[in-house]
């Protein structure tokens, strides 16, 4: 059978969901990230039909959902637009120790945080490390949701044309097999 609507109809939603989730996430981080430039999808085939896939860096799913500290319990919307509670949770993965405070470092440079002690002494970068840290662990990370929401709206928008594209190929179909 031809599929070539078909093909297209999910070629755009796949792009509409891509493009979306990117501007999410540039509005929340402000401008290009790397995670931004990760986001794609693709167009399987598969013996039932075909499946878009889509594909970011792993930690993606960490700003996405979210991840919950020791004291406080983050949230996500899902798909279906429900907020629900992060699967994610800081001191329960297998990852190193002192994972948090490497990954810190680069991103207080960049950021050029330097405060000062009360006596107006700056405050080492390895305290500060420790300090940001100890507070994201606790609290977690809030989930932005950057990718479910489009998503969402994407099989909601989408999920109506589907049968229209699928009912185009099998004219088109039913037309080339007389």
């Amino acid at each position: 059978m031809d599929t070539e609507n078909l093909q297209r109809y999910l070629d755009s939603f796949g792009k509409q969901v891509v493009n979306r989730a990117k501007g999410n996430l540039q509005k929340a981080k402000g401008g290009k990230t790397k995670l931004e430039q990760t986001i794609r999808f693709e167009i399987v085939e598969t013996a039932d039909g075909f499946t878009v896939q889509f594909y970011m860096a792993d930690y993606g799913v960490f700003v996405d959902k979210g991840v919950s500290g020791i004291k406080v319990k983050r949230t996500f919307t899902d798909t279906k637009g429900n907020r629900v509670a992060t699967p994610f949770q800081f001191g329960s993965g297998t990852g190193p120790k002192g994972g948090l405070r490497r990954g810190l470092d680069k991103w207080i440079i960049k950021k050029g945080i330097a405060p000062r002690d009360k006596e107006g002494k700056f405050i080492s970068r390895k305290s500060i490390k420790f300090l940001i840290a100890r507070s994201i662990f606790r609290k977690g990370i809030q989930g932005l949701s950057f990718f479910q929401k489009p998503l969402m709206l994407g099989l909601k928008e989408f999920g109506k044309e589907m049968l229209g594209a699928v009912k185009v190929d099998i004219i088109n179909e039913l037309k080339t097999a007389k």
